[in-house]
């Protein structure tokens, strides 16, 4: 995947964004952090290991109603599967 940069988020735009769910993946000696994008019946995946994986998340915070306390919400307890919707239109 290539990195998160301006280009790429021009294809997200935020009127078009119908859902944003993050979520864990168990990396074996630590955990990933991850985010899924659903646009027109497409999922956009990123993770934070992603160069402007802050940059994504400040995108997604402009969107109308979104859970900026999800991403630390799913984040507990470390190792423990969780699913937490962030936004959803």
């Amino acid at each position: 995947m290539a990195d998160i940069d301006a280009g790429l988020l021009y294809h997200l735009p935020l009127g078009d964004i119908e859902t944003v769910v993050f979520y864990k993946r168990d990396e074996v000696t630590s955990e990933l952090i991850c985010c899924d994008v659903k646009i027109a019946g497409k999922t956009w995946m990123f993770h934070e290991a992603l160069a402007g994986w802050d940059l994504l998340i400040a995108h997604l915070s402009g969107l109308p109603g979104f859970r900026s306390d999800a991403l630390a919400a799913m984040m507990q307890p470390a190792f423990a599967a969780c699913e937490m919707i962030a936004f959803r239109r």
